[in-house]
């Protein structure tokens, strides 16, 4: 079964940005951003399994405690992923709690935390209950273009953006599923076998059409197997359907460098949920809190060519206003 997420903003455009994707059929969710979760049912919190933090500033870290509290005493591993800083802000966090009794709870709660720095390292460490929350040094890796996690179904990026400090931006992207059609497998003379998946992995990971497959023939048993290119077996068996692709984008300058990282980040995402903090009438103000304007929210959408565009994190000085920053964005993403 090809897997689907649902991706939910958790409060109001005016209250603190955050994003809950729903892993549908994995019972399991990832979040992005650590702001304010209270609108989240604990059932809603105990299924999350990854957290991806753009940045520090309370608005979008202070849940820390929030997602602690509901964790406790519970079997459970969760990641946490965000810039530089982001283990020593986790082990202060735990620090800041006694934790003498925590060898009588049941389950065992652990942290595994990375960070990504600007050249792209990952840092990792771990932080286990069973060890009153004692940090445990992992591994130190390169990024492959700022993959932060990879599964089989999915794969979730981060790019690098300027807010006065170092801020991320995500993008989640479902793995493109390969249909193979049975009938044209049969009418070519071969067996449906285990040949099909070396022959899908191939088109995954983007072989050269002049790469060679081995196939199974259905009914020549003295050339059981023989090898065909894959640019023919693509042309003639299979079509491809690309997996969904989501983009979050909150606290960044509009800056010629950010937008170009936006771009390449969401590019053709099916949503960019992306801030509009501001009017443009606000430009200049904008620009001093290295924040978008809901019109610039608009332009990089556009410029990405994502087909559609959910706005948030506006100013409460728009507070009777949100819908001026919604149309102004809309605007801009549409008429340019």
């Amino acid at each position: 079964m090809p897997r689907h997420f649902d991706p939910t903003l958790i409060n109001d455009p005016f209250d603190d940005p955050g994003l809950y994707v729903d892993l549908v059929f994995e019972r399991r969710a990832l979040l992005f951003d650590l702001g304010d979760l209270s609108r989240l049912a604990p059932r809603k919190l105990l299924r999350i399994s990854d957290v991806f933090v753009t940045h520090r500033h309370m608005d979008h870290f202070a849940g820390f405690d929030q997602l602690l509290r509901v964790f406790l005493g519970r079997e459970k591993v969760v990641g946490i992923n965000g810039p530089t800083g982001l283990i020593d802000a986790v082990e202060h966090k735990l620090r800041a709690y006694t934790w003498n009794l925590i060898e009588g709870y049941e389950g065992n709660l652990v942290f595994r935390v990375t960070e990504i720095d600007t050249v792209g390292r990952l840092t990792s460490a771990q932080f286990s209950g069973r060890s009153q929350f004692e940090r445990s040094e992992a591994e130190t890796k390169q990024s492959d273009e700022g993959l932060l996690l990879q599964e089989p179904g999915l794969q979730v990026r981060a790019t690098i953006l300027d807010h006065g400090e170092v801020v991320l931006a995500f993008a989640l992207e479902e793995r493109a599923h390969v249909n193979v059609w049975r009938n044209k497998v049969e009418a070519l003379g071969l067996s449906i076998g285990p040949w099909l998946r070396a022959f899908k992995e191939a088109i995954l990971r983007r072989a050269p059409d002049d790469t060679l497959i081995e196939v199974a023939w259905r009914d020549r048993p003295s050339e059981r197997t023989a090898a065909l290119p894959l640019g023919h077996l693509k042309k003639e068996i299979m079509k491809i359907t690309a997996g969904r692709k989501i983009a979050y984008v909150v606290d960044c300058s509009f800056t010629d460098t950010n937008v170009e990282n936006i771009v390449r980040l969401a590019k053709d995402a099916d949503v960019l949920f992306i801030e509009a903090t501001f009017l443009d009438a606000d430009a200049a103000l904008a620009k001093a809190r290295h924040h978008l304007t809901a019109r610039q929210a608009g332009t990089i959408a556009r410029l990405a060519g994502v087909k559609r565009i959910v706005t948030l994190h506006y100013s409460p000085r728009y507070k009777d206003r949100g819908h001026h920053l919604a149309e102004e964005a809309r605007d801009a993403f549409v008429g340019g």
